[in-house]
């Protein structure tokens, strides 16, 4: 796992965090930690949106609608909106990465969304998270088909 890639991962799961909670658009998000990023106040503490978060966040939007409705089905017992904020999207960021990211080995994606539900959320998440996305996994050719 590479130090660049989890970082960027991490913030976007933040940018995709922050949009959920504030009911706007995650690309708007993205826009305005781009804008901050670029003209940081010292106090601020902006990180850096690199290549790899804007391609996590637009491919997220691109599939949103396909990955909410997997989540949906799957997601025993929980309905997207009853379902921790921090836990929907991780999944959802875990979810774009391992069906359409075909250049990062599925058991990174899942270790690494595991970590993040570690460090953001509740004990019970990181198991959730696995589970949901290793189920994800085995789907994972008749998804991409449809």
């Amino acid at each position: 796992m590479s130090a660049a890639r989890t970082k960027a991962r991490t913030r976007a799961f933040q940018i995709l965090f922050e949009a959920d909670h504030r009911g706007v658009d995650p690309q708007r998000v993205l826009a305005d930690w781009i804008a901050r990023s670029r003209d940081p106040k010292p106090d601020e503490g902006i990180p850096q949106v690199g290549e790899y978060t804007m391609q996590l966040i637009e491919g997220y939007v691109q599939h949103a609608r396909k990955i909410d409705d997997l989540i949906s089905t799957y997601a025993v017992g929980w309905t997207l909106d009853r379902m921790p904020i921090a836990d929907r999207n991780v999944l959802r960021l875990g979810t774009y990465e391992l069906i359409w990211e075909d250049g990062v080995p599925d058991a990174v994606v899942l270790d690494e969304a595991v970590e993040i539900a570690k460090e953001y959320s509740t004990d019970d998440s990181p198991a959730f998270v696995n589970g949901l996305l290793a189920r994800f996994l085995e789907l994972k050719p008749t998804i991409r088909r449809d």
